[in-house]
């Protein structure tokens, strides 16, 4: 069920950027100590240091996404690997990534109406754009795009990774709008965390949709007063609601006599 979008004077909309975990992937609890787990068991670390590798790279990425948070600094997994002590490139560090990434694997899987609803926003001329909070790379998440048959129909994405502002930062928005091509105004923005995806992209004239289906953490939650300007209950309905800002409103009748 599709909330009725908040009437406006008719905008075009050229673009829809969208949000990527939680949004695009189905929302899923993880166990955020397991994926480290995994990591230090593919580094090659002894079983009495296990715990403790562990538990100082959950602490890194603790940080890292508190940052986000509150000073909207970007962080990046490099970064993160580094500043417990271990080598980025090294051949233990790539072996640990490599189990790390097993682990996300069954967590990256892109939601089945992703490719019907881009497929349906670019017949529509409407381009699709992807602006992610991550500390994971370009290539991670365009491998995830390309195993799910769904990179193909990306006009732009922007990882905040690559650059050095998260979202809500308006920067970060700014980036997503060039990648398309697109002015802000002209574009939506999609996701499922109401600060980031609903405050965020109103800082730069972008309209929001809200997709509420993800059971935000209450640590990751950032009390704010923006109102997202329509709500999906599931993906598909952004077609709906774009087409219904395409139309605009309904022309009033002149009352007789």
């Amino acid at each position: 069920m599709t909330s009725s979008p908040v009437e406006s004077p008719r905008r075009p909309v050229d673009a829809v950027i969208f949000d990527w975990g939680g949004t695009l992937t189905p929302w899923h609890d993880v166990d955020l100590r397991q994926q480290w787990v995994e990591f230090a068991r593919g580094y090659g670390t002894m079983a009495c240091s296990l715990n403790e590798l562990t538990g100082r790279l959950l602490t890194a990425e603790d940080e890292l996404w508190r940052r986000s948070r509150t000073t909207h600094e970007s962080g990046r997994i490099a970064e993160l690997l580094a500043g417990v002590g271990l080598d980025p490139d090294g051949e233990a560090t790539r072996a640990g990534l490599a189990a790390y990434e097993r682990f996300w694997e069954q967590h990256t899987v892109t939601d089945p109406q992703v490719l019907p609803l881009w497929e349906g926003l670019r017949e529509r001329g409407i381009k699709v754009g992807v602006l992610s909070n991550t500390i994971w790379t370009r290539d991670y998440h365009r491998a995830v795009f390309a195993r799910d048959g769904v990179e193909h129909l990306l006009d732009g994405d922007v990882y905040s990774s690559e650059i050095a502002w998260a979202k809500p930062h308006p920067e970060a928005f700014l980036a997503a709008a060039r990648a398309v091509g697109v002015a802000p105004e002209r574009c939506v923005y999609v996701g499922d965390r109401s600060f980031e995806d609903v405050h965020g992209p109103h800082q730069v004239g972008m309209r929001a949709i809200w997709v509420p289906h993800s059971r935000i953490p209450v640590a990751q939650q950032v009390a704010h007063d923006a109102e997202p300007d329509a709500v999906a209950r599931e993906l598909l309905d952004v077609l709906a609601i774009v087409d219904a800002w395409r139309a605009g409103p309904a022309p009033r009748r002149r009352a007789d006599g």
